[in-house]
Order: C-alpha cells, then sequence, then structure tokens
C-alpha cells in the first residue's frame, strides 16, 4: 500500500516537472494574438491554403519570444491581425493584399480596455506556401511575411509599453528599426522610406523622428496619466486627457501628413466621446475646436464630443 502511494507521488512530480516548460514557455512570449484571413476576394482558390496560414501566424506571433521581459498570462498583450487577401497565385504562392492591425490594453482596475492601434497596412505583399513553417530571425530576413509580422509585433509591443511608461518602447522601436532595415536592403515592398507616407517605413519614422515625437509622450499622458486615473479622479484624468490632445497640435504644425495624426484618430476619436461624456460645455467646445483644425473631414464623429450628454 505504501509502495503504491510513493509511485503515486512519484508519477505526480513527474507530470508537474513535464508541464513546467510549457508553462514557462507559455508565461514568457508577449501577445495574446488572434489572426483572421479573408479570402473572399479570391475566386475558385483553394481555402485550405489560406487556413494553413491563419495557423501558421497565429503560431507564430503567439510562440515566438519577442523581448526579454517577463509576462504573466494575464499581461500579455491582446492583438489581433486581419489579412485581405486580394489576389493569389497558386503557382507561385504569392500574395497580395491589406491587413488591419488592432491591439488593446487594459485600463487600471476597472473591465475596461482601450485600443492602441488600429491600422490597415495596404501594402501587404508575401509569398507562403500551404504547411510552410515560419521561421524567426533578429539578424536576417528570412521572408516578407515574417518581416511584416516581426515589425507589427515589435510596434505592438513598442506602443503598449510607451502606453506604462514614458518612451518604455525604446529598446522594441529600436528591434522594428532593424526589421526596416533589413527589408529596404532586400528590395520589398511597403518598406521604402519617403515611398508612401503611410507604409511600415513612415510609421516607424513617425514614432522615431523628433519633429514627431510628442505622439510619445502622448501615448503616456492619455493612457497613464489620464484613462489609468480617471477611474480614481474623473476630472482630473479627463483635464491630462485634454492637455495632452494639445500635443496633436504641434505634431501636425511640424509634419501634417505625419501617419501618426490618422493612428491617432482610427484608435481615439470614438473614445473621447466617451471621455467627454460628463465634462462641462466649455471643455467640450475646447477640444472640440482643437481636434477640428486636425480633423475637419470627421465633423460628424466631432460633433458628437459636444453633443454627448452631461
Amino acid at each position: 500500500m505504501k509502495g503504491s502511494k510513493k509511485l503515486l507521488q512519484l508519477l505526480t512530480l513527474l507530470l508537474a516537472l513535464c508541464a513546467l516548460p510549457a508553462m514557462a514557455q507559455d508565461e514568457a512570449t508577449e501577445l495574446n494574438c488572434e489572426v483572421e484571413v479573408n479570402s473572399e476576394k479570391v475566386s475558385n482558390a483553394n481555402k485550405e491554403v489560406f487556413n494553413a496560414l491563419k495557423t501558421a501566424v497565429t503560431d507564430y506571433m503567439n510562440t515566438t519570444k519577442w523581448t526579454s521581459a517577463v509576462f504573466g498570462t494575464n499581461e500579455k498583450i491582446y492583438c489581433k491581425l486581419l489579412f485581405t487577401i486580394s489576389s493569389w497565385d497558386n503557382a507561385t504562392g504569392k500574395m497580395s493584399g491589406d491587413l488591419q492591425i488592432q491591439s488593446q490594453r487594459p485600463v487600471y482596475n476597472s473591465s475596461y480596455t482601450t485600443a492602441v492601434i488600429n491600422f490597415k497596412d495596404s501594402k501587404v505583399d508575401f509569398s507562403y506556401e500551404e504547411n510552410q513553417t515560419l521561421v524567426f530571425s533578429e539578424q536576417d530576413m528570412q521572408d516578407n511575411l515574417t518581416a511584416i509580422l516581426n515589425f507589427w509585433a515589435y510596434m505592438i509591443i513598442a506602443m503598449d509599453f510607451d502606453t506604462f511608461e514614458l518612451n518604455g518602447g525604446d529598446p522594441y522601436y529600436e528591434k522594428a528599426a532593424t526589421v526596416v532595415r533589413l527589408a529596404q536592403s532586400a528590395g520589398e515592398s511597403g518598406w521604402k522610406a519617403f515611398e508612401d507616407s503611410k507604409n511600415r517605413s513612415a510609421v516607424l519614422s513617425a514614432f522615431t523622428d523628433k519633429a514627431t515625437s510628442p505622439i510619445r509622450q502622448m501615448l503616456y499622458d492619455y493612457h497613464r496619466q489620464g484613462l489609468d486615473q480617471m477611474v480614481v479622479t474623473v476630472d482630473k484624468g479627463r483635464s491630462t486627457i485634454t492637455h495632452t490632445l494639445e500635443n496633436l497640435a504641434k505634431i501636425y504644425d511640424a509634419a501634417p501628413m505625419s501617419v501618426c495624426l490618422s493612428m491617432f484618430k482610427d484608435a481615439k476619436l470614438d473614445e473621447l466621446v466617451n471621455v467627454y461624456s460628463k465634462a462641462g460645455m466649455t471643455e467640450k467646445e475646447n477640444v472640440y475646436e482643437m481636434l477640428y483644425q486636425i480633423y475637419p473631414a470627421e465633423t460628424d464623429r466631432l460633433d458628437k464630443i459636444k453633443k454627448s450628454s452631461t
């Protein structure tokens, strides 16, 4: 009887030890990434290749160790990648389309999550064959697909870190810059400097160039000093957000075509309606005027700030 009990204890211990590597890997990774692949625009296609792409990208994003930071399972950054494939060459595996990138961050002491990124990368071209293994490398460019995934993984992490600590994303913008340099050397589309005001090179520049550096201050102030504080003191947190919105004007004056302005709009404009729902009319009007100077084509959405209930 005693021997059976000892054997059971030994088996339990062995099972627990075997589970440790998997647990460690799960805790070590940074992203909780959901992936979708829309291939409706591709007629008469073998849909299995797109299912395989979805699985491969999901595994790649969620199992790659992107940083040396320690993440618990409940600390992972939620993000979503939506590929819309508009063309596919069965013979070569070449795919073209666009990629919608979304990421969220929790607001302290609440159940609310706020968007950090909501951006469409419109120049997505890569080759993929069914059951192809995606290989991660920091030093070399394996292919354009993994380069695109690497870039956006680092941008998601960099911007998330910026929301918790001022300039906390510095190491990951540097990693994103390495990806851009390697891709530019390879001559792939979507990476060339000054080719497009909204390509991946332009996105990186928006968050690393001195002229648009106030966006980094905004990420921290808006989230850590603004939204997080609104849970404790609504007026104080909202006042900080109002103050940090002034940075948009600085960016607009220095670089009116900067992609970071449209990125902020797409991630935050609807949220600002809720932020100012309980504000006084004077504060609402000031915010409206400030934003209207930068986003004059968004009158309908901006009007909601003034009309939101008090």
